[in-house]
């Protein structure tokens, strides 16, 4: 279950969102809401997760901020749009199972088997909890901006109508 806790107004170069602060008993996640989307199809959805290098070290090793950059500039160009961002870093194994294969990464390994070959899931997001917010919200629809079917899958699962997909690839 998903309670939202706080809410307030973020001005960002990608214009203004109405930010809501969720909590699910062990995780705080955002939604980041441009324009009105309540009882609106189709609307163009970001679910995003944490990542430390990418946003706050602006990494060259990974394309999370871009991701999130190019969703925001979507989301603008159509005038409503939401991002969700959970709390999720390093596919959901953490940062230190990021820093532990980084030396598999440098050796070519594609992130989700350099967590294997340190003792991680190659995947360990949940998305269930993006659901829960997307519900919350009163949306009927979404587009998902994203380049994850596993997203997709999880949100249907859950009771999300999701229309289509865009990737946000360079």
């Amino acid at each position: 279950m998903i309670v939202k806790i706080a809410e307030g107004n973020l001005k960002t170069k990608f214009g203004e969102y109405h930010e809501m602060m969720f909590y699910d008993g062990q995780k705080e996640s955002f939604a980041l809401v441009m324009g009105d989307v309540k009882d609106e199809n189709d609307i163009l959805c970001r679910v995003h997760s944490s990542c430390i290098f990418g946003h706050h070290f602006n990494s060259i090793e990974c394309d999370c901020r871009e991701q999130m950059e190019i969703s925001q500039q979507l989301i603008q160009k159509e005038g409503k749009g939401i991002v969700i961002w959970l709390d999720q870093e390093g596919k959901g194994n953490g940062h230190y199972a990021l820093l532990k294969s980084a030396i598999y990464k440098k050796q070519g390994v594609p992130q989700a088997e350099a967590y294997e070959a340190v003792g991680f899931k190659k995947d360990n997001r949940d998305f269930r909890s993006a659901a829960d917010i997307l519900k919350e919200i009163g949306v009927k629809s979404i587009k998902m901006l994203t380049n994850n079917p596993n997203k997709v899958n999880t949100l249907t699962e859950h009771g999300i109508i999701v229309t289509g997909t865009q990737p946000t690839i360079l």
